[in-house]
């Protein structure tokens, strides 16, 4: 995965909290974790998530949320033309990061 700058505010085994920042037109890779729910919430508007199997795609502006279940393929990219945060809280179960093509 691409070096995204993040500031840590909690890392346990089994709950991690971080704010994220995405480089213009930056991105994750597509990817799921098999235990762990995403809930993503928009600090900066530009962020959308883009989720597979169906097909969704999800802008997150300031104060606006989304929770990936564990297994659901997804990615979270800023399509804006400044740097975009979001607060990702990864709750509650073993982390692991599974990138697929």
């Amino acid at each position: 995965m691409p070096h995204t700058p993040m500031e840590w505010i909690a890392n346990t085994p089994n709950v991690r909290v971080r704010v994220m920042t995405l480089a213009p037109g930056a991105g994750t890779p597509w990817h799921f974790h098999h235990h762990v729910t995403d809930f993503m919430f928009g600090l900066d508007d530009g962020v959308t998530v883009s989720l597979r199997d169906p097909d969704t795609f999800i802008a997150l502006g300031p104060g606006q949320r989304c929770d990936v279940p564990p297994q659901r393929l997804h990615r979270v990219l800023n399509g804006s033309d400044h740097p975009a945060r979001y607060l990702l809280v990864q709750a509650t179960g073993e982390y692991d990061f599974v990138e697929v093509e």
